[in-house]
């Protein structure tokens, strides 16, 4: 079974965003991967200073999702779509499960924010499992994928055999200036994507931006923590993987004892 993760630019526009996503999503589909995700908050885009993205309505944003899934059911691809989003008066970040036929499966809200993003979004409060293409998963967004392993833990022991983590970690400005995936001398981000990984015994497939200066590459890791494939940094386009769900096991989440810890 094949999987795939984006790694697109940073949108110009809701229109540039819809765009990049058709594009890559067949390109995904045309090397036969089964579901693709996109980065945090890619409609419109992560609201970071330098790049400050246009705001949109619940109305704009719901006519976006709905291209989308147009999207997913052309090319018969289910997609993974990170977006602002309105819901019963709340402002979230969440991403967005479309299956491969067009119909829209729920989405997974943002629940532990960056303390930078408290004045931004409101917290989820709940998480969810989905299956589609064969496979069960979970998502964990970002800043919660990275320092909460909680959240990846949770999808794991109720039988993910993958966790998908769109996130934003990127600038246009400054940053490292990154050669090699997992390097000693990288940011922390491609090590913490590794342990998801192996403390779980799962894979664990994550998307970025294509930034000058991104802190760390997108893409999917075994349930041994090797990464199978990534994305060149500073290089737009999709990385799709061939996974084993068989070795999806979920082997050291299950051996959690929760009650050693009262």
């Amino acid at each position: 079974m094949k999987i795939a993760v984006a790694s697109p630019v940073y949108p110009r526009s809701l229109e540039d965003g819809i765009e990049q996503v058709k594009q890559l999503s067949k390109d995904a589909a045309d090397q036969h991967a089964r579901i693709i995700c996109f980065p945090e908050s890619f409609l419109p885009g992560y609201p970071a200073a330098e790049y400050q993205p246009q705001k949109y309505t619940a109305v704009q944003l719901k006519q976006a999702l709905d291209t989308v899934s147009e999207i997913a059911a052309k090319y018969s691809i289910a997609i993974i779509l990170p977006m602002d989003w309105y819901d019963e008066g709340r402002f979230l970040n969440v991403a967005h499960v479309i299956s491969a036929t067009g119909e829209l499966l729920g989405y997974q809200a943002k629940n532990q924010l960056d303390p930078s993003e408290d004045e931004i979004w409101e917290a989820g409060s709940e998480r969810k499992l989905f299956e589609e293409g064969g496979i069960k998963f979970g998502i964990t967004i970002c800043h919660e994928g990275f320092r909460y392993p909680e959240a990846t833990r949770w999808a794991a022991v109720r039988g993910a055999q993958v966790v998908f983590h769109p996130n934003f970690a990127a600038s246009e400005i400054s940053g490292p200036n990154l050669f090699e995936w997992g390097h000693k001398d990288n940011p922390y981000y491609e090590k913490a994507q590794m342990l998801r990984a192996m403390e779980n015994t799962i894979y664990f497939a994550t998307s970025n931006y294509a930034s000058r200066y991104p802190e760390s590459a997108s893409a999917i890791i075994a349930p041994d923590g090797n990464c199978i494939a990534f994305q060149p940094y500073r290089t737009s386009g999709v990385t799709v993987a061939d996974i084993d769900i068989q070795q999806a096991t979920g082997l050291l989440a299950k051996r959690f004892k929760p009650t050693a810890y009262k």
